[in-house]
């Protein structure tokens, strides 16, 4: 992976960007700050490329997806080789660059680039169905690569054809989109420290300290939020590797402990003003119900390795309580209900988090025709906050009663298997709960409109 391109405009278009939502950290059309003729001067298009934009680069815009079974396969064996050295990871605390490279180099970050554009042309719903075989493997790796499908899901439906064509490219080249918007103090996203401003050369600079950097480690751009000198909040897209960067590994969360959530330093880091994007606070947005199934999604993954975890715990296991029916474990009555408990949660937590991206999906398409409604938006919404009061609690207690299955051996730090609950329980800690059933029983009461009252969590030390 490589940031050997700036943003590409086109041919004689105008600057164009857009508005940071502090809410979700996502791109959204609205008109460009203003600001001096780009410091930095965009490539011609490799050979090969097409010269006119794509007209449509979202999957299910133009195209049809491709059949699951077909689309899995390719990735399958790849699974297979990032869940092999998961538990090392975990063990020596290693990051999974080499996991997230083969992943590039495979497509992944292009899945919801249609095949038009040279993308793998998946729905939404089959994007959420390969996340959660995907965190079976490793949840770290599905994890960190959230803010990127969230930022290529506005960037790729972008007004503007030049902005679309380039991140649809962007993606296609293996290039990954990291996310920097928390940062540690008082106040939340509202009251961001960061800022991007001209120098005395007209050269546009970003200057601030973000935490909770998920991705961004692994990354070759990062969305950052920021402050314009007029005080508008924006977004900057940053390239990863310019001068000024700087990604720490700090995280010291006890779960998802390899997302690269650490903090990130840019000083007098030079942008194009062209990737600097105001803010549009009412504009609908699919990024909220988005940000939250794909975390549910990962809930769902580990949900899938605490049942496989339990069973290849049991099934060679010969020794058993004194108190068993039975002189194997497989065999024993109490351990298979167990077992069958483990196995109906994640059955569970897979269905309700793809019954919730089923209404994601329908509202992408309409939005794709030009018919979403807020009725839309708010079917889709709620349906993501019903999930995450599900799936949480599914996962989280499967975590736990996994432990159920054995005896003291089933702790042996060799295992690790308290990964699962540390995991999952640092992941349902990234947006309230108590925050969503509210929402939910004033849509359901008074019909309010779940959109209106998403709130991010304050970053005071805790994950946003």
């Amino acid at each position: 992976m490589s940031t050997d391109t700036v943003r590409d405009a086109g041919p004689g278009a105008a600057p164009t960007a857009a508005r940071f939502d502090p809410v979700v950290d996502a791109f959204a059309v609205a008109p460009a700050v203003a600001a001096p003729a780009p410091a930095v001067t965009a490539p011609a298009a490799p050979a090969g490329s097409p010269v006119e934009p794509v007209p449509a680069v979202l999957s299910g815009a133009v195209e049809d997806p491709p059949a699951y079974d077909e689309l899995a396969a390719d990735f399958r064996p790849l699974f297979a080789r990032i869940a092999e050295g998961a538990l090392e990871r975990e063990e020596r605390r290693e990051l999974p660059y080499e996991a997230v490279t083969w992943l590039a180099e495979a497509g992944f970050g292009a899945l919801r680039v249609s095949r038009a554009a040279g993308g793998r042309g998946a729905s939404l719903t089959q994007l959420f169905r390969l996340l959660i075989e995907l965190a079976e493997a490793d949840p770290n790796v599905a994890h960190l690569l959230r803010g990127h499908f969230a930022y290529l899901e506005h960037a790729l439906t972008d007004k503007d054809p030049a902005t679309r064509t380039f991140w649809a490219r962007e993606a296609v080249a293996g290039r990954l989109i990291g996310n920097a918007s928390s940062e540690q103090g008082n106040g939340g996203l509202w009251d961001t420290r960061t800022r991007v401003a001209p120098d005395e050369d007209g050269t546009w600079r970003l200057d601030g300290t973000k935490y909770y950097s998920t991705g961004s480690i692994f990354a070759d751009w990062i969305s950052v939020g920021a402050v314009a000198p007029d005080g508008e909040r924006v977004t900057v897209a940053a390239r990863a590797d310019a001068p000024g960067v700087e990604r720490v590994d700090d995280w010291d969360g006890f779960g998802q402990r390899l997302t690269g959530s650490g903090t990130t330093v840019f000083t007098g880091v030079e942008v194009d003003p062209r990737g600097i994007v105001p803010y549009a606070a009412r504009r609908p947005t699919i990024l909220g119900a988005y940000f939250q199934l794909h975390l549910l999604a990962t809930l769902a993954g580990i949900g899938r390795a605490v049942v496989t975890d339990a069973v290849e715990f049991v099934r060679p296991r010969t020794r058993t309580f004194g108190s068993a029916t039975t002189p194997l474990p497989r065999e024993d009555p109490l351990v298979q209900a167990v077992v069958g408990r483990l196995s109906a949660a994640s059955y569970a937590a897979d269905a309700t988090v793809l019954a919730a991206a089923e209404a994601l999906d329908a509202l992408t398409r309409a939005a794709a025709r030009g018919t979403a409604t807020q009725e839309d938006h708010d079917t889709a919404d709620v349906g993501a906050y019903r999930a995450q009061l599900v799936v949480i609690d599914l996962v989280l207690r499967s975590a736990t009663e996994l432990f159920e299955v054995g005896g003291a051996s089933a702790t042996s730090t060799t295992r690790r298997l308290d990964r699962h609950w540390r995991n999952a329980r640092t992941i349902a800690s990234h947006n309230p709960v108590i925050a969503k059933e509210r929402l939910i029983g004033d849509h359901v009461l008074n019909g309010t409109s779940p959109s209106a009252g998403f709130v991010t969590t304050v970053a005071q030390g805790r994950p946003a």
